[in-house]
């Protein structure tokens, strides 16, 4: 009988997963500087909205502040009202083609909306893998209609996916833990 499933492939999917949701987690703004805070920043740009990092370069010179170098002296005002509209509660200081973007104190409400969104990414996270799950599961259901595998193997397949699910879930809420301690610090 033939193997009903490749788990180093469901593995992948999983670490995807996880990989997705760091990301979005870096682009949290937790008090401190961090070039990944400008991910989420979407510029009109000739004529299609890109992201900001494919416009400008953006640095971290002091630990309270982002500069951000525009490339084309015609897209600094297009740059700037992309961060001033991104709901980052950022307001950039032009000097020529560079913006200076001093990061102010978080109060506690910003803080409470930050930890809720970084809910809402671990959620997306969560259902990323419960469909890695299902997927698996299902493939393992019709080799087992098929005749590939038994219904031991069956079972025995399902299982690992499931404690690999398990796995993921637990990562994720602790990397939850972790950035919800950081934003909410004094």
């Amino acid at each position: 009988m033939s193997e009903a499933i490749d788990f180093k492939d469901v593995q992948r999917r999983m670490d995807g997963a996880i990989q997705s949701y760091k990301h979005d987690l870096a682009s949290l703004r937790t008090g401190r500087a961090s070039a990944n805070v400008l991910d989420p920043v979407q510029v009109q740009a000739y004529g299609s909205p890109m992201p900001i990092n494919q416009v400008a370069t953006i640095s971290v010179p002091e630990p309270r502040m982002l500069s951000v170098s525009v490339w084309d002296r015609g897209m600094v005002g297009a740059v700037d009202r992309a961060i001033r509209e991104s709901n980052l509660g950022l307001n950039p200081i032009v000097d020529g083609t560079t913006l200076r973007i001093p990061l102010p104190e978080l109060n506690e409400q910003r803080r409470k909306e930050l930890v809720k969104i970084a809910h809402t990414y671990a959620e997306n996270a969560r259902v990323a893998a419960r469909h890695v799950r299902r997927d698996g599961l299902d493939h393992i259901k019709k080799s087992e209609k098929d005749g590939r595998v038994s219904e031991d193997d069956a079972r025995r397949h399902s299982e690992r996916i499931q404690k690999m699910t398990d796995e993921t879930i637990k990562e994720i809420d602790q990397l939850l833990g972790e950035k919800e301690a950081e934003i909410m610090q004094v």
